[in-house]
């Protein structure tokens, strides 16, 4: 891994943004490719889909919806300990996505006067789960459950065919599927995919939705920007990110473990330490190889930890610590210092944060109840990780009295004509004049 000092150097935020750590390749970059991809789901439908499929997954699937029948099988099949683990998440999950879901509220401004603030889910959501390097039934219960306890009544699950299973969407994933009760499953993935959740495949009688939320590539990443304006997205997740802040009371095989568990995603994974502890990053560049080597991706994780979105960043103070952190906005932020509570009263952007040495990221990722899909590169400095919140759109109900319009009626009538839009007032004041 890199390492990056900043001992000694007074940045500003602009100064620390442009020394973060990112990966070479980044939802930008891949705009273009990701442009065309979508350009030929609009245009060839179900064949684009399937060719794609064939071009980057290595296999074409049969068909892309997914028979009821296969995903009812998929979850019969399910090992006990797999459904056991998924039921256990499923709970937690839904139990903490409830308490996201905000009670309607009445506001009384005068007698007669009230504004009703409600919330109201979106019809339809896409959610997209990736399986390209690995399998992730974890994030089926991610995105279905908070959409499931907003209230969306129409959901379509797209996950990227396995070579593995003939063309079929894992059974994993189909499992957690049908234990969830989702029956609308498509065999896509890509940044394909994320076009055909947005605009529709009419001949595959896969209708438009107005949400499209998951974790992905950057392909996926770039994808979700392009379609955004068309359908709400949850954020950017792209390829996943740890940051570990630490201090010399830190265990550096815990650190070291922690960041390597997140650069097993992917290759563009993006895991950096920063400490004031000049000891323990020596510590931990020493039994990071180790470690590193010993996990059965190894090869993906050195790729991620040897590439520039990875690091070890030395500050002055716990201090410089925080700033860093809050400016590159990770997805993952760990606190491994004396007080966490105490570090984290300075954070003000990360995607979800995790406390001490008995809280690893791994616990988010699975059964924790947070929401493992997060907002990535920069992106947690003004968007937020995936909640029923997600899904649900505040509408305030206006409702006054003839009395309470009429007191309000001068009012309206000065700011109207002061703004030049002099009908505004005359719909006011044509209630108060005979007809």
């Amino acid at each position: 891994m890199q390492f990056v000092d900043l001992r000694g150097r007074l940045l500003d935020r602009s100064e620390l943004l442009s020394l973060v750590p990112r990966p070479e390749l980044d939802p930008a970059q891949a705009a273009a490719a990701a442009a065309a991809l979508i350009a030929e789901v609009r245009a060839g439908g179900s064949e684009a889909l399937l060719a794609q499929s064939e071009r980057f997954d290595g296999v074409r699937p049969e068909s892309l919806r997914v028979p009821a029948a296969e995903i009812a099988a998929a979850t019969a099949a399910l090992p006990a300990p797999i459904r056991a683990a998924l039921e256990t998440a499923i709970d937690r999950v839904r139990r903490a996505s409830a308490a996201q879901v905000p009670p309607p509220a009445v506001t009384l401004l005068e007698d007669g006067a009230e504004v009703v603030q409600r919330w109201q889910p979106v019809e339809r959501v896409g959610l997209y789960v990736p399986g390209g390097k690995a399998v992730y039934p974890s994030s089926v219960v991610m995105n279905v459950v908070p959409a499931q306890v907003a209230g969306v009544v129409s959901l379509a699950l797209a996950s990227p065919p396995q070579s593995a299973f003939g063309g079929a969407v894992h059974p994993t994933i189909l499992g957690a599927a049908g234990l969830l009760g989702i029956d609308e499953v498509y065999a896509m993935g890509g940044a394909g995919a994320i076009g055909a959740l947005a605009h529709g495949v009419p001949d595959a009688g896969l209708l438009p939705v107005d949400v499209i939320t998951g974790p992905g590539n950057v392909w996926v990443a770039a994808a979700k920007r392009l379609v955004q304006g068309r359908v709400g997205i949850d954020s950017e997740a792209g390829p996943t990110e740890i940051l570990v802040i630490a201090d010399a009371s830190a265990d550096p095989r815990l650190v070291a473990a922690d960041l390597v568990s997140q650069a097993e995603h992917d290759e563009l994974a993006a895991a950096l330490l920063v400490t004031d502890s000049a000891e323990l990053a020596a510590a931990v560049q020493e039994i990071l190889p180790a470690i590193a080597a010993a996990t059965a991706s190894s090869a993906r994780v050195a790729a991620a930890l040897a590439g520039p979105q990875s690091a070890i960043v030395l500050v002055d103070d716990a201090a410089a610590a925080i700033a860093f952190s809050n400016a590159y906005a990770p997805e993952h932020l760990e606190l491994l210092t004396v007080d966490p509570d105490e570090t984290l009263r300075g954070i003000t952007s990360a995607g979800a944060v995790f406390l001490g040495a008995f809280s690893p990221v791994s616990l988010g990722d699975y059964l924790a109840g947070s929401n493992h899909v997060l907002p990535t590169g920069g992106t947690a400095r003004f968007s937020a990780g995936l909640g029923a919140a997600t899904f649900l759109r505040p509408q305030q109900i206006v409702r006054y009295s003839r009395d309470a319009l009429q007191r309000s009626a001068a009012r309206i009538v000065a700011l109207a004509d002061e703004e030049g839009l002099p009908a505004h007032g005359e719909a006011v004041t044509a209630r108060f004049i005979p007809g």
